[in-house]
C-alpha cells in the first residue's frame, strides 16, 4: 500500500469549505434535481462523507490507543471509546445513499424562494 502524503490543515479548511458552501447553496432552494447529483456523490455508499469520517475516526481512535503513555488514563480510553462511538454512527449513516436514490423516483413542485432559517 502506498505512503500517502498528509494532509495540510489548508486542504482540510478547504474541504469543510467546500461543505460550506454546498450547505448555503441548498439555502437557496435550488430545484430537487439539481441537489440529488451532489447528495449521491457526498453520501456515496463507497467513498462519500460518512465512510470517510468514518475511516478517519477509527484511525485518530487507534493513533491516540497506539501513542497514549502506558498505562492509558481512563480519560484517554474514554476519549478513544468516544472516537470509536462515532466513527460508527458516522459509518452508519452510509445508508442514507439509498434515500437519495429513492428521491430521485419521486415528483416535485418547483423551487420556491429561499428561507430564512
Amino acid at each position: 500500500m502506498p505512503n500517502p502524503s498528509p494532509s495540510s490543515s489548508d486542504q482540510i479548511a478547504q474541504a469543510t469549505a467546500t461543505l460550506t458552501q454546498l450547505k448555503d447553496h441548498l439555502r437557496t432552494n435550488p430545484p430537487v434535481t439539481d441537489m440529488l447529483p451532489l447528495l449521491a456523490r457526498l453520501l456515496d455508499e463507497d467513498s462519500g462523507v460518512p465512510i470517510l469520517l468514518g475511516d478517519v475516526l477509527r484511525n485518530a481512535a487507534r493513533l491516540v490507543s497506539q501513542q497514549a503513555a502506558s498505562p492509558q488514563t481512563d480519560e484517554i480510553r474514554l476519549i478513544i471509546d468516544g472516537l470509536r462511538d462515532a466513527a460508527q454512527e458516522a459509518t452508519d449513516w452510509h445508508v442514507l445513499h439509498w434515500d437519495i436514490q429513492r428521491v430521485g423516483g419521486q415528483a416535485f413542485e418547483p423551487a420556491g424562494p429561499p428561507t430564512t432559517s
